[in-house]
């Protein structure tokens, strides 16, 4: 039995495979989207059990995924980690304004430790962001 559901929201293909084998290596389902809109049609009709999302998309950029994914009511629930290469507390307060659970630059983290994120936040526990 799947651990949960996990959209990938990136535009980045090798960032897309490296983590949807990482993720269903760990026993996930993966689904993926390549673009903001896509993301958010996929959030909509597959409500997954965390989403994560890039900043840098190409349609609807992350900061908008991210905010229709709060204003809505199927979804406003999901955690949301924002994954993206802007790494300015400016870009980190404004993700974390609009509703995201956790924040982390990529490049930072390996992606073993993104999925102890994702799990730690799927099984409903409060991370610091730090």
């Amino acid at each position: 039995m799947a651990k949960g559901t996990v959209l990938i929201v990136e535009d980045e293909t090798v960032f897309r495979l490296i983590y949807r084998g990482v993720l269903e290596n760990e026993g996930f389902q993966v689904i993926e989207a390549e673009d903001g809109k896509k993301g958010w049609e996929l959030a909509k009709s597959k409500t997954p059990d965390l989403i994560l999302l890039d900043l840098i998309l190409p349609g609807l950029t992350g900061y908008e995924v991210l905010e229709k994914i709060r204003h809505h009511e199927e979804t406003k629930k999901i955690p949301v980690v924002v994954f993206s290469v802007l790494g300015e507390s400016k870009d980190i307060d404004k993700a974390i304004d609009l509703g995201a659970n956790y924040y982390r630059t990529k490049g930072i983290d390996s992606p073993t430790n993104i999925v102890g994120i994702i799990e730690d936040l799927i099984d409903g526990k409060k991370l610091d962001l730090e």
